[in-house]
Parts: C-alpha cells; sequence; structure tokens
C-alpha cells in the first residue's frame, strides 16, 4: 500500500474510533450501532468493517485508546511531582480521577467495560495498565510486598468507585474536590 493510502486508511480508522468512542460514551454499547458510527464519522459501514471486525472489536479499541489516555496522564503527572516517590503516588493517582471524570472514560472504562468484555477480560486489562502503574507507584513509595496486591486492589477500587461516584452527582465540580479530598486522606494512610 502506498504511503498516503496507509496514512488514508490510518486517518479514516482513527476517525471512526473517535466518533464511536463520543458515541459510546453518550449512548453506552448497547445503544450504539455501526451505522450510527459510520454516519458520525462521515464513512461507509463498509469502511467501517474494514477496520474494526465487529462492534465488540471497536469496542476494545476504544477501549485500549482511552486507557492509554488515562495512563499518559497519569504518568506525565506523576514525573511532574518531583523526586519523591509518596508525592508522585500523590500526584498519578489524583491525575487517574480527573483523566477518568474530565473525559466520558467512565461510562466505557468502568461501566461498559467490564459488562461488554466480560468481568476476566476487563480486570485482565485494569491488571496491565492502571493497576500496574499504581502498584510500582506503591511499592516506589516504600509500601511492603507483603502488602502491596492488596493495597494496590484496594486502592484501584477506591478511586473506580470515587469516578462512578463523581459520574452519577449532580454538581460533578464539588464531587470531584470531595473526592480528591477523600483520596489525599486515603493516599496518607496508606503511606505511614
Amino acid at each position: 500500500m502506498p504511503r498516503a493510502s496507509a496514512a488514508a486508511a490510518a486517518r479514516t480508522a482513527q476517525q471512526v474510533l473517535d466518533s464511536a468512542i463520543d458515541l459510546f460514551a453518550a449512548k453506552g454499547f448497547a445503544d450504539v450501532s455501526l451505522d450510527d458510527v459510520a454516519r458520525s464519522a462521515g464513512v461507509t459501514r463498509g469502511a467501517v468493517y474494514h477496520h474494526y471486525r465487529n462492534k465488540p472489536g471497536l469496542f476494545r479499541a476504544a477501549v485500549a485508546q482511552l486507557q492509554a489516555q488515562v495512563a499518559e496522564r497519569v504518568v506525565g503527572a506523576a514525573d511532574r511531582a518531583g523526586d519523591d516517590p509518596g508525592e508522585q503516588l500523590r500526584a498519578g493517582s489524583h491525575a487517574f480521577l480527573d483523566a477518568i471524570t474530565a473525559t466520558h472514560a467512565v461510562r466505557i472504562l468502568l461501566v461498559d467495560g467490564p459488562a461488554v468484555l466480560g468481568w476476566e477480560h476487563w480486570r485482565l486489562l485494569d491488571a496491565e495498565n492502571s493497576a500496574a502503574h499504581l502498584s510500582e507507584a506503591l511499592r516506589a513509595a516504600g509500601v511492603p510486598d507483603g502488602l502491596l496486591g492488596a493495597l494496590t486492589a484496594q486502592l484501584s477500587g477506591a478511586m473506580n468507585e470515587a469516578a462512578l461516584w463523581i459520574a452519577r452527582h449532580d454538581d460533578a465540580s464539588t464531587a470531584r474536590e470531595q473526592a480528591h479530598a477523600a483520596l489525599a486522606r486515603l493516599l496518607t494512610a496508606a503511606l505511614t
């Protein structure tokens, strides 16, 4: 495939994926058809099928892209926090909460993700992404290996639930502030 054609195909695939993410976030997986995605992306249904085998495959790609975007924000915040591992953990954890609630990622990653992908597959993806970053940060901050798995699971669950709570709250801004305050207390307790 010539370079220009490959670039055009990549742009089309990304356009389809971006449209799918917007629709999955707004309507949920069950209420989005591939015709909806094609119409939103301004492409034919055949173009959608050319790049993504089926709706679950397109959804998996959406999950992967959103997880990568959230991870990028978490790692960036931790890197900017300086050399102290505890501060890196705090910054990364707060960035996770902001990243997942500032976008429409909550519905895709935390609501439809486990239902569509299956709980075990979703947990595997989470373990490879968010939980892996969290575990590394906890280890660097001095959490003993004997507590690492349990603490990673508990903090990950707490942050996921906080994100869901923020998403359901009538005043997301106030809820986000409250969730950040609670997270700060959790992290302080976890590191002492």
